[in-house]
């Protein structure tokens, strides 16, 4: 995979950490605005990154970038995608992944009749302690409860609260706590559960931001909460809760932390190995899929990623966003 990279935030440098853990994986290339060009330089000279563009259009027409990782503010996902794909480079785009269901739509397509990869960057459904859940579900007989919390007090929350609107705190660039935060949450119970029944979006307004909130998705037999907030510290956790045994993860869905079994006879934990880097992981896999063109394996990950979004958009639709 020769990738460029498009942005030079904080996603791009946690990226940029992982990338010698990640065989077969050359960043060739960064692109961003002019106004961001000496960072654009600093990282490229930092990583040994050997071209550095400021128009997109350039970017996308290096011959030697076969596939670009979209590593920008929210909003700008679904048109950077676009572009990429059109200009016939393979795309992994942050979370989540567009605004709307309609737009993945539309990228799916695009990939599929150029025959090119599209894939979604969340970490928490190709993290290895998560595998490790799902393959043991079925031994936690009927699930009947399932909890995810993610909260993580922003480092922009101070500025949000004296009157500032960061990207991260504005809906309108597809900010708040709920997409910044609760995605992870709801990959991680759409990936063990489907597709909820029912959906309803709890939020905490503040500004008319949803700072933090709690999102219930509700099951035939199982009942599921989202809990995310960026104005606020706790201790981010999970647990799936079946009538036979009980797995609780410590730690964020995004990185998943360790993991503990609980059945009647008491209390054990599980081991998994793990990368330190919660990027490797997917990033591994992603350059599998790239290279021997699994479409197989597209067509699935994609088939998640729009039963998340569409989750999502019934949990805003609930609030009437």
């Amino acid at each position: 995979m020769r990738l460029a990279l498009l942005g030079s935030g904080m996603i791009v440098r946690d990226l940029l950490s992982a990338v010698a853990d990640v065989p077969g994986l050359t960043v060739v290339a960064i692109q961003g605005r002019p106004a961001s060009q000496d960072r654009l330089e600093e990282l490229a000279q930092a990583h040994g990154i050997p071209k550095v563009y400021t128009d997109l259009g350039s970017c996308l027409a290096d011959p030697e970038v076969d596939t670009v990782y979209v590593g920008l503010p929210n909003d700008l996902h679904h048109a950077a995608s676009r572009a990429a794909l059109e200009a016939g480079k393979h795309v992994v785009c942050e979370k989540p992944f567009t605004s709307t269901v309609a737009e993945l739509e539309e990228l799916t397509r695009i990939a599929a009749a150029r025959g090119l990869m599209l894939l979604e960057a969340i970490t928490t459904v190709h993290h290895r302690a998560y595998r490790e859940i799902v393959r043991r579900l079925p031994s936690l007989g009927r699930l009947r409860l399932v909890e995810c919390v993610y909260s993580q007090r922003s480092s922009r929350y101070d500025a949000f609260r004296a009157g500032e609107v960061h990207a991260a705190f504005d809906p309108g660039r597809g900010g708040g706590a709920l997409r910044d935060l609760g995605i992870y949450g709801i990959h991680f119970v759409v990936g063990l559960l489907g597709e909820p029944d029912s959906v309803s979006y709890h939020p905490t307004l503040e500004r008319g931001v949803d700072t933090s909130g709690v999102l219930v998705l509700s099951y035939a037999q199982t009942q599921a909460v989202v809990v995310c907030a960026k104005d606020s510290h706790a201790s981010s956790h999970a647990a799936v809760q079946g009538d036979e045994a009980t797995i609780e993860m410590h730690g964020a869905p995004n990185t998943c932390g360790p993991l503990v079994l609980t059945t009647p006879a008491g209390s054990r934990p599980l081991e998994v190995e793990t990368h330190p880097h919660r990027m490797v992981d997917e990033f591994r896999e992603f350059v599998r899929i790239v290279a021997e063109g699994d479409v197989s394996a597209r067509d699935r990950l994609l088939a998640h990623s729009s039963a998340a979004l569409r989750t999502l958009e019934r949990a805003t639709d609930s609030v009437g966003w």
